[in-house]
């Protein structure tokens, strides 16, 4: 059976940079807001190309956040980007003061998200974002699979009126998507159909869930994959439907176990249709810097701890 992963990998965050400058070009309303990291988070290329949209804050998240906040009050469209773990904790106060509560049409981008930011040390890890911005109201939370769906949910984010965060990861990944791939806020994407168990996966994680469902198909297990792009607003109707169909849920984030999308899925389930269910996320620690690999294995969320999990969640059922 062919995978579902493409053998071509891209950067989400190369592809959001074309996007973002295209976007400037494009729109006299978008700004790109810059947190002194351009060449990590590559919107460098608006530096360069198009000096007039690119403002430059220095390491000061706060005081961007409140420009941002500024730019959108006059009906400009800045774009906040630095990495997630600055962004969703240094800047919250601004964010949920400042933006979130007058609903103002600010863009956020949270690069370096999770837990593989490469070597570039703990501090830059971000493990707690999605849950902090998915309990703000108004805020929409979006979590791309691939570079496809980067280009796709940039695209819807410049059309929708209103505060976005997007969380986006540093290294290459899989492609999983068409081109022609539409992406639909708060709707998710059945990716791999199945009857034993569904693995409910967002983000980086969606990658490492279809490879755990194909191992396991490869020993007897059929393995449905739903894809949850949007955890803000959650696809309920999905969720509750892959629990009626298979009966049990593993959910998969490159996040903590707490607040993020596992804790999302649950809300649901214990209101709608309670079923077994396993998390896989980071559990209740401190992470540290290494070598991706060796973290993705000792916090417990590569395609092997997903594929384990799941052989757990199945016997959980059965007892």
């Amino acid at each position: 059976m062919a995978s579902l992963l493409s053998d071509r990998k891209e950067t989400m965050r190369d592809i959001f940079g074309a996007t973002i400058l295209k976007l400037s070009k494009e729109d006299e309303r978008v700004y790109v807001v810059d947190g002194d990291l351009a060449n990590s988070t590559k919107i460098d290329g608006v530096a360069l190309q198009n000096p007039e949209k690119f403002l430059q804050m220095g390491i000061a998240e706060q005081n961007m956040l409140s420009v941002c906040s500024g730019l959108a009050a006059t009906g400009l469209q800045p774009w906040a980007v630095t990495f997630a773990a600055f962004l969703s904790k240094r800047a919250i106060d601004q964010i949920q003061v400042q933006i979130a509560q007058p609903n103002l049409d600010v863009k956020m981008i949270g690069a370096y998200s999770g837990l593989l930011t490469g070597l570039t040390g703990k501090t830059h890890q971000s493990l707690e974002d999605i849950a902090i911005f998915r309990s703000l109201a108004n805020m929409t939370v979006l979590a791309p699979a691939d570079s496809v769906e980067v280009k796709k949910m940039i695209e819807f984010a410049h059309q929708y009126n209103g505060p976005v965060y997007i969380r986006l990861a540093r290294d290459p990944y899989p492609i999983i998507f068409d081109d022609d791939y539409e992406f639909q806020v708060g709707k998710a994407v059945s990716l791999k159909e199945g009857s034993d168990l569904t693995i409910i996966s967002t983000g980086t994680q969606t990658s490492r869930a279809i490879k755990a469902a194909e191992s396991l198909q490869a020993e007897g297990l059929s393995i449905a994959v739903l894809h949850m792009p949007t955890i803000k607003p959650l696809d309920k109707e999905a969720i509750v439907k892959a629990a009626e169909k298979t009966g049990v849920i593993v959910t998969a984030e490159e996040h903590s176990i707490y607040g993020g999308l596992g804790s999302a899925v649950a809300e649901v389930l214990v209101e709608e249709k309670p079923v077994p269910m396993l998390r896989v996320g980071v559990n209740d620690r401190n992470s540290e810097s290494a070598p991706n690999q060796e973290l993705l294995e000792k916090y417990g969320i590569s395609e092997n701890h997903i594929a384990e999990t799941v052989k757990r969640a199945l016997k959980k059922a059965r007892q």
